[in-house]
């Protein structure tokens, strides 16, 4: 999927169903820092009007998604719990080339949530193919749709922004990278864990 070079052990799965209020909480993390992700790509391109209301809808939707999983967590009895560090993505955006240009940055910017949407929408891909509860297994195929076209948006938004630059071999040293990253992960009961 997304041509990710190194698939989630399905290991990963078996971890994560025998804690779902921890999952759920991490996911409920994770979708706030969508959030914050695509507001903060928002502050890097005030000149792009049309890529600002996509990034809006992004934030809306992330927003939601953040709600839903609330809503699961409370209708389970459980409370939210404490913001989580997420090392998977504190280790993505070390990639981030700072000392380009702005172009590049803001193109590298794009390339790492990308490259997060990629990979949590195959985590919810086996979330979906794997958990028992129909509600959840539901639930989490919407979400690896969206999280999909998210992926999708910020990709197209790479390409375009790098106007001169080779994106694709950009995005291909992302791929690299991030397989390197994530073999280090898939223990924890956390969605990039």
């Amino acid at each position: 999927m997304f041509k990710l070079k190194l698939p989630t052990d399905p290991h990963w799965a078996t971890i994560a169903k025998s804690n779902l209020e921890e999952v759920l909480s991490d996911h409920a993390w994770c979708e706030q820092k969508a959030v914050s992700n695509a507001i903060t790509l928002i502050t890097l391109l005030p000149e792009h009007t049309a890529i600002i209301s996509e990034l809006v809808k992004i934030a809306q939707e992330e927003m939601d998604h953040f709600e839903q999983v609330h809503e699961i967590i409370k209708s389970k009895g459980w409370v939210l719990g404490r913001e989580r560090k997420d090392n998977y993505v504190n280790q993505l955006s070390k990639f981030i080339k700072k000392g380009e240009n702005r172009q590049f940055f803001i193109v590298d910017r794009m390339l790492f949530a990308a490259m997060i949407e990629a990979r949590s929408c195959e985590r919810f891909k086996v979330l979906h193919e794997t958990i028992e509860d129909e509600f959840l297994a539901k639930f989490y195929k919407e979400l690896m749709i969206s999280e999909a076209n998210h992926y999708t948006v910020f990709l197209n938004f790479a390409h375009q922004l790098g106007t001169g630059m080779d994106v694709k071999k950009r995005w291909e040293e992302w791929l690299s990278y991030e397989a390197d990253v994530v073999k280090s992960y898939g223990n924890s009961e956390a969605i990039h864990g």
